[in-house]
């Protein structure tokens, strides 16, 4: 089978064991529901999951415990995404083709479901333990997600980000904020990944320096696409960073020395992989693929 029908129906499976955690649409509260599932069901790459899913792979062993985490980890990105929408933050209108959640339901019931969605990905991921023989690796891990996910991770990323819209951004600074805003999830992911597949402490370390790479890589390379692309490709507005006066990549370093820093990086994240003693070849691919895109 080819890496693009593999990856489709990877894809695929990810979807329909999203749709198996996420709220029923009932009750008085049935509004929060409908907005925490429009913004996870909205599409995208899924890549968060795919590189748990194929981290845990990597390294032999993959019990039901993973599936709550997988499902934890779109939600925490779901949430990043509904909140950076708002028009107190990037003022965006369309995303993967669709309305923005804040466009279809509010301001005020966007705001709430970015906060439904990052506490139910815990509850989510909790739900492992009733799923495993290791509770030691679930507590682990879940200890992991919630390091990544706040002030010494994603949310600090986002902090600085914030902060410095409008503002000179050194370069120091800016592998800051893509370090942790889009580099902590992906680390998360293929931690936690690897924990659930049997790798020691060294080998996490390693999954997490490889995860960091993929991030920076995978944010220069949306810099690039958001000066680059289309939003009839990209299924968003282009130009939005321009638009926020944010710093990034293409404008602190023009096109040419970003394009290089995607490749430094993306060869950096392939050797340490190809270093361990076990391999995947569908992940490096998923890897290539994600840090090569044209959308």
């Amino acid at each position: 089978m080819s890496f693009k029908k593999e990856l489709s129906r990877k894809v695929e499976e990810i979807e329909k064991k999203l749709r198996d955690f996420l709220p029923e649409e009932a009750g008085f509260q049935k509004t929060i529901f409908e907005a925490m599932n429009y913004s996870v069901l909205a599409g995208g790459k899924r890549l968060r999951p795919l590189l748990m899913e194929e981290s845990c792979r990597l390294f032999g062993r993959e019990g039901k415990e993973i599936g709550p985490f997988m499902a934890a980890i779109e939600m925490i990105h779901s949430s990043s995404l509904v909140h950076d929408d708002l028009p107190a933050m990037d003022a965006d209108e369309y995303r993967r083709g669709r309305k923005t959640t804040w466009v279809v339901y509010g301001e005020d019931m966007a705001i709430l479901a970015g906060d439904a969605l990052m506490i139910y990905a815990f509850e989510t991921a909790a739900k492992a333990f009733k799923e495993t023989d290791r509770p030691d690796l679930v507590g682990t891990c879940i200890g992991i997600l919630a390091e990544k996910t706040g002030v010494y991770g994603m949310i600090g990323g986002q902090t600085v980000d914030v902060e410095l819209t409008g503002k000179p951004v050194s370069e120091e600074k800016l592998d800051f904020i893509y370090r942790l805003k889009t580099g902590a999830l992906l680390e998360a992911s293929m931690m936690i990944g690897a924990a659930l597949g049997g790798a020691d402490k060294n080998q996490i370390a390693l999954m997490e320096q490889v995860a960091s790479d993929v991030g920076l890589a995978f944010q220069i390379q949306d810099d690039i696409l958001d000066v680059t692309g289309s939003r009839e490709v990209l299924g968003k507005p282009v130009g939005s960073d321009e638009k926020n006066e944010k710093t990034t990549y293409v404008t602190l370093k023009g096109l040419e020395t970003a394009g290089s820093r995607v490749e430094y990086y993306s060869r950096r994240a392939k050797d340490a992989l190809l270093s361990l003693p076990v391999r995947n070849d569908f992940l490096n691919e998923l890897i290539l693929a994600l840090i090569t895109r044209e959308k």
